[in-house]
């Protein structure tokens, strides 16, 4: 796994999150899923613009981290970044149990967490985007990773969660025929 060389992020998203760490006074749980994760903590050099945010916890610093960073506030035209509270994300049911603090010590009251990178690429099974496929096959070679765990995890943390779990079981199917005809070329 790669991770920055640095205890802060690069600017502008150090600015941005000192901004909205000034304006809690607890500590503050942000997990982050997406581009912001992939890029800032696995290491790929993609450009993105948000964080994307699936739980912040308490309630009460959520409200206010939110409304100071959502796209079109003061905070992030100042800093052309946002925070996006993802609603609707298909996340595996444990992810929790595997969250990894991306910038410890950092901040004074945000905990800035990564889902794991297994997590991090099923998140993206629904959606199935090029840009989610190209994620997902350098979380492979980055990580590497083991497609056993992959699977089992897909099978019992998140397949009962989805809409239409045979088109899903087909796209992972596919995704690990690329992984592997990846793995046969390298």
């Amino acid at each position: 796994m790669t991770t920055p060389s640095t205890n802060r992020p690069p600017e502008p998203w150090d600015s941005f999150l000192r901004g909205l760490d000034a304006a809690v006074d607890t500590v503050t749980r942000m997990d982050c899923i997406g581009g912001f994760v992939i890029t800032q903590f696995y290491g790929l050099d993609r450009a993105t613009s948000d964080v994307d945010v699936i739980e912040l916890a308490p309630p009460s610093a959520a409200s206010t981290i939110l409304t100071l960073g959502y796209r079109g506030s003061a905070l992030s035209r100042v800093h052309r970044i946002y925070l996006d509270r993802v609603a609707v994300a298909s996340i595996p049911e444990d992810y929790e149990d595997r969250l990894v603090e991306m910038f410890p010590g950092a901040y004074r009251h945000l905990r800035l967490m990564a889902v794991d990178p297994y997590d991090l690429a099923l998140s993206k099974l629904e959606r199935n985007g090029m840009k989610d496929r190209d994620d997902v096959r350098y979380l492979a070679r980055t990580v590497p990773f083991d497609l056993g765990i992959l699977q089992q995890r897909y099978d019992k943390e998140l397949r009962w969660q989805l809409g239409v779990p045979a088109r899903e079981d087909l796209t992972l199917k596919l995704w690990i025929e690329a992984i592997l005809e990846d793995r046969a070329e390298g």
